[in-house]
């Protein structure tokens, strides 16, 4: 594998490859999102992204652009070509079959299936490969499925809207509305980008939400995820009502309540943690075993902390509006007192951005 140096025209070419890339934001799960360029005489002449999982891959859509003028070319995808069947054949092996003479691949698929062994075949054919131009970008775009490959579980993005003091709610229940409407409808673009949506009873009870991506364009809806120790769900709860997949996580067996949320379309998982509580770590393992990419946690603040405590929290999306709730308000997390500052949480800021009227928070733990 070459290690030259990137050119100024690399760079921009696997720019546009990620471009490309991100039109599959909401609907390639649980794939990752790729895109594809292949370049001749400095001449773009395919292009290609991924759709949606059991479609072409980014690649094949770009080589079939560009046709018999693919021999000789470089072809700039964002993640390294894959070389096992899976529902679509390999696409290292269709590169090689066109002829591209280099491939420049934004970073290595961390799939063990894969990892490596696409740019091996290629340079086994002769191929020039090159690997790491614009890594930090192709792996943000693709950071729940690098986080299942890796340790085995999604990415959780915990969101939440709150006051300048933090609170997310009266002490009453009450918290709609805190943010804008252009807060709220952010939010649904992260949900549509999500493979499921998880949230708490506490959250059911008090609001009885959809957890439907609206308003946005969302080829797919997130499956729903509730986390109900007790079996405490509804069976006319409104996430029940449009058929799309609910899984209900639960801790104590209450037959006829399972059956009745069975009847209605939900699937129960019996995970019991310490103190009757759902098993969280399990929770995720098993979403990582269902190719569950990305979660975004919409609960209340005794979930949120539960996730937290657990180190299963990766990054807090929160939107900031400009009002005071009080000190009687909700917190975004329930945690342990602490008696020592050294133990506060340290986060970092990943991403900070004005909405509407309010501030949008991306910071990681």
């Amino acid at each position: 594998m070459s290690t030259t140096v990137f050119t100024p025209a690399d760079h921009a070419r696997m720019a546009e490859a990620l471009r490309l890339a991100e039109r599959g934001l909401c609907s390639t799960m649980p794939n990752p999102r790729v895109g594809c360029v292949i370049v001749k005489d400095d001449r773009v002449i395919g292009r290609g992204w991924h759709m949606r999982a059991g479609e072409a891959h980014a690649e094949i859509h770009a080589l079939a652009e560009a046709g018999a003028a693919a021999r000789g070319a470089i072809a700039y995808v964002t993640l390294e070509p894959c070389s096992h069947h899976g529902r679509t054949p390999p696409c290292a092996g269709a590169l090689v079959a066109a002829g591209v003479k280099r491939v420049v691949a934004a970073m290595t698929d961390p799939n063990p299936l894969v990892s490596g062994r696409g740019l091996a075949l290629l340079e086994a054919a002769g191929i020039k490969t090159q690997v790491g131009l614009l890594e930090e970008e192709a792996r943000e775009l693709n950071i729940g499925f690098v986080s299942r490959m890796t340790r085995g579980r999604p990415w959780a993005r915990v969101k939440a809207a709150a006051s300048l003091d933090g609170g997310t709610a009266l002490a009453n229940g009450q918290s709609q509305w805190i943010t804008s409407a252009e807060a709220r409808q952010d939010g649904h673009r992260w949900r549509a980008r999500a493979c499921a949506i998880l949230t708490g009873m506490g959250t059911v009870r008090r609001d009885n939400p959809r957890l439907s991506a609206r308003g946005v364009e969302a080829s797919r809806q997130p499956s729903r995820i509730v986390v109900d120790s007790r079996l405490e769900l509804d069976p006319a709860a409104h996430l029940l009502a449009d058929g799309s997949p609910v899984l209900v996580a639960f801790a104590r067996e209450d037959r006829a309540r399972r059956v009745a949320l069975e009847e209605r379309g939900a699937e129960c998982v019996f995970l019991p943690g310490a103190d009757g509580r759902v098993d969280l770590p399990a929770l995720f393992g098993l979403l990582g075993q269902r190719n569950i990419n990305e979660v975004h946690v919409e609960g209340g603040h005794r979930l949120n902390g539960a996730l937290l405590e657990a180190g299963l929290a990766d990054e807090l999306l929160l939107y900031l509006a400009p009002c005071l709730l009080g000190d009687t308000a909700q917190g975004i997390f329930a945690l342990p007192e602490l008696a020592r500052l050294e133990d506060r949480t340290i986060l970092r800021f990943h991403d900070i951005a004005t909405i509407g009227g309010d501030l949008r928070l991306l910071v990681r733990f």
